[in-house]
């Protein structure tokens, strides 16, 4: 086959721009002579010639535009939507700034209305007012008119001949100040007044004020917004200005803005004294999109101070705190003051009795089972005139962190050892306690009345725990006393009398007060109450003081004899009514100069609470929940709900608590507090299905009624020795019963026979102990455990048996199970359960 190409061609036909097409024929040879003419088109290739530099044209350009690479497109489309995000952004600002404008142009509106209507209406009182006092001319010259009128009356009245009754219904007239009119004449109306004209009006807004309220703008008369006081203020000042021909701007007040390290927009508003308003069009125009309600940080709090024209100070959350005064104070100032004594000592070794004897009163009867359950602080005067201090720590066990507290606070350890019953562990706790305060010690060996009393054996216990008196050649002091009798009390008096001279106890009463919380609690009458023990300055009554997270104002001060007192010096014990909260046992009570002041101390130390528990719970990681929730798994809970009369107490009762129980069963407090049972620990108690332990409270009518209603257990106890007991026993009916075994046999199989109906049967001859139907077995093979289950049958002979003798043979068969062989031994064993106990 061969091609001849035809060169005619035909033209270009139609195609793509800048390119085109070229036909011609072409001849094709096949076999035997064969030819065929074929019509091939030819598409000519588009050539772009680079525009040469310096010439124009739209068609040049577009073909520039065309000729662009990817990269440079990608560049432009990048700074088209730039551009666009530009243009988009200072529209937006254009449109905040456009509705800040509208706001200010509508408040300036609504100030002009306001002032327009204050003008108004001060122009309608001005017209009313000289109204009423044109009426009240014209009445006074119709008056005098009429007055004029009444002789000429009656002369006319006399001259005319008129009959007695007559004159007697003229006078009556003439008297009440009306003129005789002539007869035929008609007589003037007399004119409405302003109650006439109102007359049915009058009656309908009564009946409409007796209907419904009576709101204050229907009894002062205004309608709608009124205007503040600093609008008014504003307003007087400007009249003023305009009044003096003064129209220049006040001078800008520059101001000292305390800037922390968070503050709301709001509140920094009001320390520049200008409008929130123009603060978050600042803000806005800074590209902070802020409402006046939240949080910006220092920085941006100080570009914005900066803005207004004002000084920026930096200060700390924690700066708050600097109020109080921790000065020392100078040795001229200082002046003496009463020794604190503490009494500590173990349970029932007669501490509050050996105090009651120094008082001369009875206190152990007031307490509940003659246990000390609170911190009691008293203030007493010897015969020679000495102020001592004493506080009374409980002995219990329960009671650690009071007895902790008490040391800390103290000058002097009065350490109680019964004679009878020598050096016990609260004892050796109160010695720890006194040598961690590093105060000074005298033992007191009480009941030495009481036979089998032992001084010696005291004195000789003690100095195991590095006591040594000075009967042993020691340097603390000890005194044999007994609180029933009174024996060596002088002498004890005058020991402490001779430690404080030691001591040189000084304090300065002349500043601040500053003090320690005793004690503190709800009282349903006068409030949260603190039992403070003054340690520096003087508590006057009408100071504002700080204690622990809680603030307050001196309402009443009164001293350990239940009087009222206008002040406290140091060494002072007193109870400080006129908290906002009950503080922690343990808080230090300081005197700030104002409200303000004590505020944010209280409102910063329960931030800095909230946060240091916040990141307590945040500080576990995953593993270790995990892990906590894993042991968690097998320890049954005992929730229970603890509501005390004091701080102390709900302290020492959670921490008892704490220790009771074991890796089984716990007990969890859910909540503790302080007052009366109220209805919200009810509902949690429901909620939580938790008993609710009231200690020396008891709870209010609606709490009673919904634990009524809810089945809520309430327990009211005034002894901590019953509580911890009854606490326990609930514990311990958590825990399992603990299941011991009693081998009673074993017996040895002989033989294997295969019954129809029955099974594989084994038969056995016992070789040890007894037999049992109703026992446990286990299946031996080699001395390991293969099986254990219950047996199905125990027969003698043919007969079934419930026990067979050792020695004897016997046929056996276990439920659900057939795998017994020769020579495999069968352990026979009863279980019992045993009560376990905390």
């Amino acid at each position: 086959m061969s091609d001849t190409k035809d060169t005619t061609d035909k033209g270009k036909t139609l195609g793509l721009r800048g390119g085109g097409t070229e036909t011609s024929h072409v001849r094709q040879s096949f076999s035997h002579g064969r030819t065929k003419s074929v019509t091939v088109e030819r598409k000519r290739k588009r050539v772009v010639v680079p525009k040469k530099p310096g010439a124009a044209g739209s068609a040049g350009g577009a073909a520039g535009g065309r000729n662009l690479s990817d990269s440079e497109l990608e560049r432009r489309m990048k700074a088209v939507q730039a551009a666009k995000a530009v243009e988009a952004e200072r529209s937006e600002r254009m449109r905040a700034e456009e509705k800040a404008h509208e706001e200010e142009m509508a408040r300036l509106r609504a100030e002009k209305e306001a002032a327009e209507r204050e003008e108004r209406e001060r122009e309608i009182a001005r017209q009313r007012k000289e109204a009423e006092e044109a009426e009240r001319a014209q009445a006074e010259q119709a008056e005098k008119a009429r007055s004029a009128e009444r002789p000429k009356a009656a002369a006319k009245a006399k001259t005319e001949a008129i009959d007695p009754a007559t004159a007697q219904a003229a006078a009556a007239r003439l008297e009440a100040g009306k003129t005789i009119t002539p007869a035929g004449a008609k007589t003037k109306a007399p004119e409405r007044t302003d109650d006439d004209r109102r007359g049915k009006a009058g009656k309908a807004g009564d009946d409409r004020r007796r209907s419904g309220k009576l709101t204050i703008s229907q009894a002062t008369g205004e309608d709608g917004r009124q205007r503040s006081v600093a609008a008014m203020r504003r307003r007087q000042e400007r009249e003023k200005r305009k009044m003096m021909g003064s129209n220049e701007p006040r001078e800008k007040v520059v101001r000292e803005v305390r800037v922390p390290e968070a503050i709301i927009v709001s509140e920094l508003a009001n320390r520049m004294a200008e409008r929130v308003a123009a603060v978050v069009k600042a803000l806005m125009q800074m590209g902070i999109m802020a409402t006046q309600n939240q949080t910006i940080d220092a920085d941006t709090a100080e570009l914005i101070v900066e803005e207004f024209g004002h000084k920026s100070v930096r200060v700390s959350d924690a700066d708050v705190e600097d109020v109080i005064e921790t000065a020392k104070d100078s040795a001229e100032d200082m002046k003496p003051r009463a020794p604190i004594i503490t009494i500590m000592g173990h349970v029932d070794h007669g501490k509050t009795s050996l105090l009651d004897a120094i008082r001369k009163t009875n206190v152990v009867s007031g307490e509940a089972g003659g246990i000390t359950q609170h911190i009691g602080a008293y203030q007493i005067t010897t015969d020679s005139g000495a102020k001592l201090t004493f506080l009374d720590t409980p002995g219990h066990a329960a009671f650690t962190s009071m007895r902790a507290r008490g040391a800390q606070v103290t000058d002097i350890v009065i350490l109680v050892v019964a004679a009878d019953d020598s050096v016990m562990p609260q004892t050796i706790e109160a010695i720890n306690h006194a040598k961690a305060a590093g105060v000074p010690m005298i033992v007191a060996i009480n009941k030495i009345d009481k036979p089998g009393a032992d001084s010696n054996r005291v004195r000789t216990a003690l100095l195991q725990h590095e006591v040594v008196v000075e009967a042993m050649g020691g340097d603390v002091l000890d005194v044999e006393v007994s609180a029933l009798t009174g024996k060596g009390l002088d002498t004890l008096l005058e020991n402490i009398a001779l430690q404080a001279e030691v001591l040189e106890l000084k304090a300065n009463p002349d500043r601040p007060a500053e003090g320690a919380v005793i004690e503190a609690q709800l009282d349903v009458g006068r409030g949260p109450v603190a039992t403070v023990l003054v340690q520096k300055g003087t508590l006057k009554r009408g100071d504002i003081f700080v204690v622990g997270e809680q603030w307050g104002k001196v309402r009443a001060l009164i001293n350990d004899q239940g009087a009222r007192v206008d002040e406290a010096g140091p060494s002072v014990p007193v109870e400080v009514l006129g908290l906002n909260g009950t503080p922690e046992a343990g808080d230090v009570l300081n005197v700030v100069p104002d409200e303000g002041r004590a505020r944010e101390i209280a409102d910063y130390r329960a931030q800095l609470a909230k946060d240091k528990r916040a990141a307590a719970g945040a500080a576990t990681t995953l593993d270790q929940l995990l892990a906590k929730k894993k042991a968690d798994e097998n320890v049954v809970e005992l929730p229970i709900l603890v509501k005390a009369d004091v701080q102390g107490s709900a302290e020492a009762i959670v921490q008892a608590m704490e220790k009771v129980g074991n890796d089984e069963v716990r007990v969890r407090v859910l909540h503790s507090g302080v007052g009366a049972i109220t209805e919200s620990d009810v509902t949690l108690a429901e909620a939580s299905k938790a008993p609710i332990i009231g200690f020396n409270v008891r709870a209010n009518a609606p709490a009673r009624e919904s634990a009524n209603q809810k089945g809520v257990e309430i327990r009211y106890y005034s002894i901590i020795y019953d509580l911890v007991d009854d606490v326990k026993a609930a514990a311990s009916g958590l825990l399992s019963n603990e299941i011991r075994e009693k081998f009673i046999g074993y017996a040895e199989i002989r033989q294997v026979f295969k019954v129809s109906g029955v099974g594989k049967v084994a038969g056995c001859v016992v070789t040890e102990g007894v037999a049992r139907r109703s026992a446990g077995v286990r299946l031996l093979r080699d001395n390991v455990v293969i099986h254990q289950g219950k047996l199905k049958t125990l027969k003698r002979f043919k007969d079934e048996v419930k026990e067979v003798q050792g020695g004897q043979e016997c046929g056996m068969a276990f439920e659900n199970y057939e795998d017994i062989r020769e020579g495999d031994v069968i352990e026979i064993f009863e279980t019992e359960e045993i009560v376990r106990t905390l």
